[in-house]
Parts: C-alpha cells; structure tokens; sequence
C-alpha cells in the first residue's frame, strides 16, 4: 500500500511528501456505555488509513483517493465544501482546525487504506485523525493537544459528515499504542493504557455481512430508558447507580428500562473487572466478561440479532475463550479472543456452520493492537 501510494504521488503531483497513517479500532469491552457516563476500552488495530502529504504553496486542497478512484480539489473556506462524502472528511478537519485557531495552508496528498468498511472498525476516524495528525504536523508544528485532534475528528463527523458520534473511535485513533488498550473514563475524558500482549491468543472479528433495517431509533429509545431510570434513582447519569439502587426501585419502572439499565451497570464493573484481569494476565477471565457482555447486550440490551447469536453461541462450542458482539448492535461483527491452538478449528467451523444456515460465509478479520496515529517512515 505504502509503495502504491507514493508511486501515484508522484505521478499526480512530480514531488515526493510525507507520510502519515492512522488506525481503525475494536472495543474490547464497554458497549453503549459511552452516554451513560461509563467506561470504555478500546485500542487502535493494525488496519489502517495511509496518506503522502506535502503543502503546495496555494490555498487550494488537491485530493485522490486511490481505493474510489477519485480526485478532488477544495478551497478552504466555508463555502467551499466539496459534494463528495469521503472529501468532506478531510475538509472538515482542515475548517476544524481553522475555526481553533490553528493553521492550514493548500497541500497535495493521495492516500489508501485497509480498514474494511462496514465492519465498525471506523475507518472513518483512522481517515480523519491521519490528516488531523499530518496537518498538525505540516502547519502548526505539531502545537495542537492530542486530546484537540481527537474533538477535530468528533466535530468533523458533527458538522460536516452528519454523524452525531462519541469520542471514542477518534480517541483511539489518535491515541492508540502498539500491544495496549486503553480506558476511557467517558465522564472525566482521564484515560489509563492497560498491556494487552496475549501472548498464545489472537484476536479476531467475524463479521456477518448483516445489517437490519430498523424500524424506529433503537439508540434513542435505549438512551431515553437509561436516562429515565437514571432521573428515577436521583443520579445524574447510570454511571453513579448501583445494581442496588436499581434493585429498590425495580417496581417504579417498567421491565424494559429496568433490564435496559441493569445491563448499563452490569457493564461499567465489567470493564473494571477486565483491566483488573489485564494486569494480572489473566486472560481467561477477560474472555468469561467478554461472553457475559454478549448476554447482557442480547437478552437484557436486546441489540443483539441471531446471526450475532449464532456466531457466539459456535463460540462458545468451539471452546473460544471469550466472544460478543462489538458495536451498536443489529448486524455486524463479533468481536472473539481465541486461543492459537484452537484458532484454525474454529474459523473453519464458524465459516462452514454459518455459511449452511445464512447462505453465506462471515468475513474474517484477524486484528493486532497497534499504534494509533504516527509519521510513517519513508
């Protein structure tokens, strides 16, 4: 990829730039935690968002992307927006950082990655915090705090893209670190890095290549019941209820918001538990948390769908020692810590069984926890 992108470099523009890159992310634990005031625990992965970049002594942006195919060229004021969804990424960081304060002058850049779409790695925040990264770099001596990187990328998606997200896929972006995982106290933003070397382990996603069509808003109607049951128990968010709490005030809520924030508070310990285990190398009770995550997010959460069920449950079969699904829900991915001896066995089972049920094969995605945004050696 990297040769590919600087070979079109200079082809396009007749100079050589520098390169840059940015990771994608999994979330080992702490799903749908984030708006309820709790924890999350991400790391970048070693898929990733590359770009060649150098200024061009204009005030114009000259853009290809090489996996569309596609040039563009933008200015770099308000109203000059380009119609092309991927570019307005990159020209929403470039006004981002403009409208700080910051920096930003016209540049060349061509850039490519391998971060599979539609998988919920987040290609979309390695590609904005790989340009928020160069252009910080390039123009502003590298002055602008990496947690400011991470809310350009956030803004971005706000502003620019129609994507009202949270901050942890460009947290992780901006601030993974090879062989760590991080967590992230959503409330306070305080974050700690946690050694994750699973040494005779792999990490590996299975993604089912599906996607429901959801009737209502899901989210919101979560989001609504976990707030509802929060202003209930006099808290400002269920990051400061107990089960306890919960508990007491079973009877003054209906059944779906009380197993809603059951969940939610049922998670936050999760992810304590799991760094925990994590410092201690004990990796077989990370995956027991993992298992108890996806029975919360399907029975309780309910944002889980068979197929993802289906994947966990030849999981656990398979003897995998942790699995759940990770994301929003509804379709996508399974998240799965497997020991490297059992590791062939059950990719084959899980691509044979699934494939006779649902027709086709779930796509596999090995992932190793790498660094996050960097300068890329020529």
């Amino acid at each position: 990829m990297q040769k590919k992108i600087q070979t079109i470099f200079k082809e396009k523009f007749g100079k050589e730039g520098t390169l840059y890159a940015s990771a994608g992310r999994i979330n080992l634990i702490g799903e749908h935690t984030d708006y309820n005031g709790g924890f999350v625990f991400p790391g970048a992965i070693d898929k990733e968002i590359m770009a060649e970049i150098a200024p061009n002594g204009t005030e114009t942006v000259r853009v290809f992307s090489i996996d569309i195919n596609e040039y563009v060229e933008f200015g770099l004021n308000e109203e000059d927006a380009p119609s092309q969804q991927w570019a307005r990424y990159i020209f929403g960081i470039c006004r981002e950082i403009i409208k700080r304060g910051g920096k930003v002058h016209g540049f060349d850049a061509v850039f490519a990655g391998n971060v599979p779409l539609g998988a919920g790695l987040s290609s979309s925040a390695a590609l904005e915090s790989c340009f928020a990264f160069a252009l910080n770099d390039l123009f502003n001596g590298n002055t602008i705090d990496k947690f400011d990187l991470a809310r350009i990328g956030q803004s971005t998606e706000h502003n620019y893209c129609g994507v009202n997200c949270g901050i942890m896929d460009q947290f992780a972006s901006v601030f993974g670190k090879k062989d760590n995982l991080m967590r992230l106290d959503c409330r306070s933003m305080e974050f700690e890095y946690f050694p994750f070397k699973a040494d005779g382990y792999q990490l590996v996603l299975l993604d089912s290549k599906v996607k429901h069509a959801l009737v209502d808003s899901p989210y919101n109607k979560r989001r609504q019941s976990c707030e509802r049951v929060a202003k209930l128990l006099g808290v400002k968010t269920l990051r400061d209820a107990t089960m306890e709490m919960l508990n007491e005030h079973r009877s003054d809520m209906t059944a779906e918001d009380y197993f809603r924030a059951k969940y939610v508070i049922a998670e936050k310990q999760r992810v304590l538990d799991v760094c925990d285990a994590l410092v201690k190398g004990d990796l077989e009770t990370v995956g027991k948390k993992m298992y108890e995550t996806h029975e919360g997010l399907s029975k309780d959460y309910e944002v889980s769908c068979v197929e993802l069920d289906y994947l966990n449950d030849i999981a656990k079969e398979c003897g995998v020692t942790g699995s759940r699904i990770m994301g929003g829900g509804f379709g996508g991915c399974t998240i799965n810590l497997v020991r490297n001896n059992l590791y062939d066995k059950f990719i084959e089972t899980a691509k044979r069984k699934f494939a006779e049920k649902y027709g086709h094969e779930p796509v596999v995605i090995p992932v190793v926890i790498s660094d996050g945004a960097h300068k890329v050696e020529a």
